[in-house]
């Protein structure tokens, strides 16, 4: 499954923990995993990282990977995408979505500190492709749509080698490109 979409208020706003938010991307970037595994690479406790993928599968968002026995249980995330309807009339569904949308932006500030810490030692070429930088436009609704939607699909381009790790070329690093598109006062 591609991606999975959440409808549910208690869905979003279980999902808005920043702990379940760094365990799906995990599961999504690196594959399956145990919480033992999962833990290490978080700095996480055995327990929590359990708690938490029970929590995710509850809500669809993790399952336990095909072939798992007794002892090795790996999860996986069911989907590439999750998404949510940021639009909805129900004001806790609203509310819900607002708080996912919080806790997503606080994850990717944590991420881009994290870069900024380590910048100075990444090689040469990396610290120039890498970056910050935004863009101011006047565009209606529409318009705006219509440019996300064109952003989205340049992304695609490139989500064969998400899938398939023999895709990659030599020198590919996992790097996380941000979309926000926030309208001004």
């Amino acid at each position: 499954m591609k991606e999975v979409k959440l409808t549910e208020a208690t869905a979003l706003r279980a999902y808005a923990h920043p702990l379940r938010l760094r365990l799906i991307g995990l599961l999504r970037g690196e594959g399956p995993m145990t919480a033992t595994q999962a833990a290490a690479r978080l700095g996480e406790s055995v327990p929590n990282c359990s708690f938490h993928l029970r929590q995710l599968a509850k809500y669809g968002l993790a399952e336990r990977a095909p072939g798992a026995d007794g002892r090795e249980r790996p999860w996986r995330a069911t989907a590439r995408y999750t998404s949510w309807d940021d639009s909805s009339d129900d004001p806790a569904v609203q509310q819900a979505s607002d708080q996912l949308n919080a806790a997503i932006l606080e994850e990717y500030t944590r991420r881009a500190r994290e870069y900024l810490g380590r910048r100075g030692d990444e090689p040469t070429e990396w610290r120039r492709a890498a970056g910050f930088g935004d863009v101011l436009t006047f565009v209606t609704a529409g318009e705006l749509a219509e440019l996300t939607a064109e952003i989205d699909a340049v992304m695609a381009r490139f989500d064969e080698r998400l899938e398939d790790p023999a895709r990659r070329p030599a020198g590919a690093r996992a790097v996380q490109i941000i979309r926000m598109a926030v309208p001004r006062d």
